[in-house]
């Protein structure tokens, strides 16, 4: 009975260790930024605005084609007197048709020919906005991307410090340990083992803190690549070690200037603008379009007309545009002002932009060689207080602080490594390049 009893719990050890290993995911940075990207609500917005975008091309030219028109009725009228005036000379005069009800039926068409230039400029300005759309499409996958990478690197972040405060409060639990034996056999002040063991509640405390900001990490990683919130995913250690080729600034401002996706697309939307002024001053001349027709009608008894065809040239203008369209215009030329201003605040928001991400790549490689730094200095400050410690030149006290100094400058190393990589990344976001590097 004991042995079947120690098969099903064995079983069932095995059955929790596989389902944990199931809800793990081993997760490298270009595999969580292909997840983001398909995944991504973002982009799905904008690939919906695309198709929007190239549905109002295909209208605008669609304007092209001919309209046409029917109708038709019949109807059931009153009776119907008719009174035929002109009568031949000398004859009788017919009696009045009874008419007791009418058909008819009309087809009208009409082609444009010459709009002013409407048509013509309206597919132009559609394009050019299909063109802005797709690039803000582009540019905003540029964004997923970079989104990616912060919440890759806290989500690593976060479970390095989890990890680094476990195998501290290992060591501070050991030393309380120490401490208990220490204080029982009188080599120790009750105040040196409070300190101690105060220690390890407060590492304790922290741990909590670092373990909920985990969690978190690890939900809105789940949430951007669509993935179960349950997953635990491990991130790849070894992206913070990565050497970055970096460039100089002035080709990073150069290469702002010719593959940020926004500055194309605001060229794109005051191209638009200006068609737009174009369409606006086409208001001011005639419409010419070829019209035809057929036209059927039966009234019974009285009057047939089986197929009376129409074919000719219109021409349609409407006097008070005179006075109408120059606020029109007025206000398109406006509109085109302000993206003319809207692109160079754009341009130099860029240059911002840019200068901004090479100064924190710069700032981010010299914080890493002072916590370099502080690793060792707080490791040697530590053997240091030990050995003083070890023959009683030092205090509990100041062995507990180098203790906490060299947990900080570990801390603080790993996640300036980490930051390196958004840095990095957002410069290459910030020159239009962050795409192309996570191809």
């Amino acid at each position: 009975m004991k042995s079947k009893v120690k098969i099903l719990l064995l079983l069932m050890a095995t059955l929790v260790v596989v389902n944990v290993h199931a809800q793990e995911k081993k997760l490298g940075l270009k595999e969580a930024i292909d997840l983001s990207i398909k995944n991504s609500k973002q982009l799905k917005i904008k690939s919906a605005e695309i198709k929007e975008a190239t549905a109002s091309v295909t209208e605008a030219t669609q304007r092209r084609l001919p309209d046409a028109k029917v109708s038709g009725a019949y109807m059931r009228l009153n009776p119907v007197n008719v009174d035929m005036k002109k009568q031949n000379p000398g004859t009788t005069p017919a009696a009045s048709p009874k008419i007791s009800q009418a058909l008819y039926g009309i087809v009208n068409l009409s082609l444009p020919i010459y709009t002013g230039g409407k048509i013509r400029y309206g597919i132009e300005s559609s394009q050019f906005l299909e063109k802005a759309i797709e690039l803000d499409a582009e540019n905003e996958k540029g964004q997923v991307i970079e989104n990616t990478v912060e919440a890759y690197v806290n989500l690593f972040k976060a479970r390095a410090a989890v990890d680094l405060l476990n195998r501290s409060l290992v060591d501070a639990r050991q030393r309380a340990k120490d401490f208990q034996n220490l204080e029982k056999n009188g080599l120790l002040a009750r105040n040196d083992l409070m300190k101690a063991e105060l220690q390890v509640s407060n590492l304790e405390l922290q741990l909590l803190d670092l373990e909920n900001n985990w969690q978190l990490a690890n939900i809105n990683m789940n949430l951007m690549l669509g993935l179960p919130d349950s997953t635990t995913l491990i991130a790849d250690s070894s992206m913070i070690n990565q050497n970055f080729a970096v460039s100089t600034l002035d080709d990073y401002l150069q290469q702002a200037a010719h593959n940020r996706k926004d500055i194309e697309a605001i060229d794109l939307r005051k191209q638009a603008a200006q068609a737009g002024v174009r369409i606006a001053k086409s208001d001011y001349l005639p419409n010419l379009a070829v019209t035809g027709g057929y036209i059927a009608l039966d009234l019974p008894g009285f009057i047939l007309v089986p197929n009376a065809l129409n074919l000719g040239i219109g021409v349609n203008y409407s006097i008070s545009s005179l006075w109408k369209t120059k606020a029109k215009v007025q206000g398109a030329e406006a509109r085109a002002e302000q993206l003319a201003i809207t692109q160079d605040l754009i341009n130099d928001q860029v240059r911002l932009q840019v200068n901004r991400a090479y100064l924190n790549w710069l700032s981010g490689q010299k914080k890493i060689q002072v916590h370099a730094q502080a690793i060792e200095q707080a490791n040697e400050g530590y053997r240091v207080v030990k050995n003083k410690y070890n023959n009683s030149l030092a205090t509990a006290t100041e062995l507990l602080d180098a203790d906490l100094a060299q947990l900080e400058a570990n801390l603080n190393y790993v996640n300036a490594k980490a930051d390196a990589v958004v840095a990095y990344n957002q410069l290459l976001l910030a020159a239009g390049e962050l795409e192309n590097a996570n191809k």
